[in-house]
């Protein structure tokens, strides 16, 4: 799970910016939610599908379609790690895809004279979250078809038993909704362990799961964590926010420093150990030894598999965003994904409409919804997945509700680290003395700062 994981953030891409697109008018599909479509369109749609694992469910889902319009509806799996290269071939055909997957702005740049402007389009009009777009060259040139999240997961029911005792920093989960809240809250939780346990039948150690530095826990916090002084800054400097830029200031590592100490003072494990790989954080999240754990989505399944022996339900779980401290106000949970949605401007308009009418039927009939959310098991980004449609993952339900409420997700913008494995290795490094007790801060913002310089050179070397 970690490997399939780190691999999918290493290329995965969160593009958002502050520049609104505008150009070509998409068409507009007339298929109401849960209602069958209606052919309007003459052309044909071909899907080059990125995900091998939805291949039948698409294939499926193109055959109803073309039953019930006529129109013709091709689907094309490449095999894995085999996209790019398959998406060249079929491009450089007469009879190109009308649908192609573009994961980061790269790829946006690299197909940017096939990528059609989608913000005018019903797709772009029904994301809960306008942000889960690839904007490039002042047009949406994707559109987000499904993500994945990380924040804060969170054992509810303990966290409301805690809420109900005498003396709790909060009365509500609600009211943890910020930095010096959740501190104050983590604090108390874990300076009441015994008593806690006494008063609701728990088996706490701790508030906060371990902060593990090992080589199989360190990329949650010189990866994820990480993200969020990244992504303040790039905001800040007006930047792509998945680009990311030569030189960093390091301007909010104070924050991460708050949230880091608040993990280790907050926990039952020797600080002096957190590189030791003896620790096993989603052991003691998952046995409710824990009420806080820094993870994504994909523990979901994990902490919900009877096989696993964990004591937490799925009834137990939700997610927070990983307050920061700068803009808690309107913070949501970090979202990202390598699948946005382009359609290809160079393929006959009968054929963009077509695929256009195509894609609106996918998201708002009860057959498309059906196949993305219980078939392919996606959590997808639009308004119309609710009811039996909405994800059965608690924490992507979390973030459909952060978005939802208006809440901005933060993007990944890790994904713009140079020589990713060789920098976080180099700011692990610091971090693991500084928690021990023998080493500085200032070690982790020089590994931080002046590391992230120096790896961008060596990434960029031969650029001019």
């Amino acid at each position: 799970m970690k490997k399939k994981i780190v691999s999918a953030l290493l290329v995965a891409a969160m593009a958002v910016t502050t520049f609104a697109g505008c150009g070509d008018n998409g068409g507009n599909g007339t298929t109401q939610a849960g209602g069958k479509a209606d052919k309007t369109a003459s052309g044909k749609v071909y899907m080059l599908n990125f995900k091998p694992e939805t291949d039948e469910a698409w294939k499926a889902l193109a055959e109803t379609y073309t039953d019930q319009t006529g129109v013709e509806v091709n689907i094309l799996t490449a095999a894995d790690g085999q996209y790019n290269t398959t998406l060249q071939s079929e491009m450089s055909k007469s009879d190109m895809p009308t649908i192609f997957t573009v994961g980061n702005t790269t790829a946006a740049q690299t197909w940017n004279d096939y990528t059609y402007d989608l913000k005018d389009t019903d797709l772009y009009n029904h994301l809960t979250d306008k942000s889960l777009v690839i904007n490039y060259d002042n047009k949406v040139a994707g559109v987000a078809n499904c993500y994945e999240c990380y924040g804060i997961i969170f054992n509810k029911t303990i966290l409301e038993g805690y809420c109900g005792m005498d003396g709790a920093v909060v009365k509500s989960v609600d009211e943890i909704n910020n930095f010096d809240t959740l501190k104050k809250v983590a604090d108390d939780i874990n300076s009441r362990v015994d008593e806690i346990n006494e008063a609701l039948g728990t088996d706490l150690t701790e508030a906060f799961a371990s902060a593990g530095l090992d080589d199989g826990s360190s990329w949650r916090f010189s990866g994820h964590l990480a993200n969020m002084p990244l992504y303040y800054e790039f905001k800040d400097d007006g930047c792509d926010l998945t680009a990311g830029e030569a030189e960093i200031t390091g301007k909010y590592l104070d924050n991460f420093k708050n949230v880091w100490d608040m993990y280790v003072s907050d926990s039952a494990a020797d600080p002096k150990t957190l590189n030791s790989g003896a620790l096993n954080a989603e052991s003691e999240f998952g046995m409710g030894e824990a009420v806080f754990y820094q993870n994504g989505d994909w523990e979901y399944a994990n902490l919900t598999n009877p096989d696993n022996g964990y004591t937490v339900t799925a009834e137990d779980l939700s997610m927070m965003p990983i307050y920061f401290g700068v803009d808690d106000a309107n913070e949501g949970l970090c979202v990202g994904t390598e699948n946005y949605w382009a359609v290809n401007k160079k393929a006959p308009q009968e054929d963009i409409d077509a695929t256009l009418e195509f894609l609106n039927w996918v998201i708002t009939s009860d057959e498309g919804r059906d196949a993305i959310t219980n078939q392919m098991g996606l959590t997808a980004p639009f308004d119309t997945f609710t009811g039996d449609y909405e994800t059965k993952n608690a924490f992507a339900q979390a973030s459909n509700k952060l978005m939802s409420d208006g809440k901005t997700s933060v993007a990944w913008s890790f994904n713009a680290t140079p020589n990713v494995d060789d920098w976080r290795k180099d700011v692990v490094a610091p971090l693991t003395a500084y928690s021990a007790g023998t080493g500085s801060w200032d070690d982790v913002v020089t590994a931080f700062v002046d590391g992230w310089a120096n790896q961008w050179k060596l990434a960029h070397e031969g650029e001019e």
